[in-house]
């Protein structure tokens, strides 16, 4: 199935959104929670669920990953569910074969060594719709969470997804990939762009799919001083964030926070003064408009413009 396909679902509304509204810099009643590895080896459930196939089989099976993803919010009232995946199935998209050894970790039988080795890897367009077990997964856990709480999606950002491709598995030390990028500067910079093509449209999916909210993980930075990092981590980080901030734009799933309507508004009035016009929208509202956005806009005229007659 498609992420196109998977868009304007009927979702439950969402009954606790306190997560969404720290994520928007809002304030909140209570701080919220969510963990790292929340669906993992620590619950007994986990273990028992995951006992039958191995991780990657795991991976490409919805029902599996709904389940693994709500056990921990079954046991303690977090802020927060993010969809049991794994950064790697991004390599695996692009034709890369990855193990989970027991005891080990990741482990690719043939990493990439040379720079002739990028042109075995998938075209970016055709690897994102490889992972359409992952829309399944986050789509089926939307509908099974019930609105209890927002539904993370996430992926690994290009110089992390880098160094397991490169260094075969996990590493201490990341040698192999930093040498890449000392000793093949351009291929490195080829491969990134493979990655973040590849993330964007993955990313997007996710969304289109149920996500409520997308973490991207750079969990090897450590690894990079400053200047490695600025020239080869975070201008791709960049580069995703705002090209899936403009793919959701575009397939018209981008949230638009209260805040950013209220001065929006604010602005226009601002401009047009407090007297003898009628404000409205553009073209009018659209079947996909948010009721809760159109709230928003005329609450924000209403006051605003009074505003404005008493000063």
């Amino acid at each position: 199935m498609e992420a196109k396909e998977l868009g304007r679902q009927d979702f439950p509304e969402l009954k606790n959104d306190t997560f969404l509204r720290a994520a928007w810099g809002e304030a909140t009643d209570y701080i919220p929670v969510w963990c790292m590895r929340q669906a993992g080896r620590y619950l007994p459930e986990f273990r028992e669920t995951r006992a039958t196939q191995d991780f990657f089989s795991t991976c490409r099976s919805p029902e599996t990953c709904c389940e693994l993803t709500l056990q921990p919010l079954r046991r303690f009232p977090l802020d927060a569910a993010i969809i049991f995946s794994d950064i790697l199935v991004v390599p695996q998209a692009l034709g890369m074969e990855v193990t989970m050894v027991p005891g080990k970790g990741p482990s690719f039988p043939e990493p990439l060594r040379e720079e002739r080795d990028l042109e075995h890897l998938r075209d970016p367009a055709a690897a994102a719709s490889e992972l359409a077990y992952v829309f399944q997964a986050i789509t089926l856990t939307r509908q099974r969470l019930d609105g209890r709480v927002p539904l993370i999606g996430f992926a690994g950002a290009p110089w992390t997804l880098m160094t397991y491709m490169i260094e075969g598995g996990s590493s201490s030390t990341m040698a192999k990939a930093k040498r890449w990028l000392y000793q093949r500067p351009q291929a490195s910079h080829r491969l990134l762009r493979i990655l973040t093509d590849t993330l964007v449209p993955y990313l997007v999916g996710q969304v289109a799919a149920g996500a409520q909210a997308l973490q991207l993980f750079e969990s090897h930075a450590g690894h990079l001083g400053p200047q490695l990092f600025t020239k080869f981590a975070l201008p791709y980080i960049c580069d995703v964030a705002k090209r899936v901030k403009v793919g959701l734009q575009e397939a018209g799933l981008a949230p638009v926070p209260m805040e950013e309507i209220r001065q929006l508004v604010q602005q226009m009035l601002n401009d047009f003064g407090p007297q003898r016009y009628i404000a409205n929208l553009g073209h009018g509202l659209y079947p996909d408009m948010d009721p809760e956005h159109v709230g928003a806009f005329v609450d924000a005229v209403h006051r605003h413009s009074r505003l404005l007659q008493q000063n």
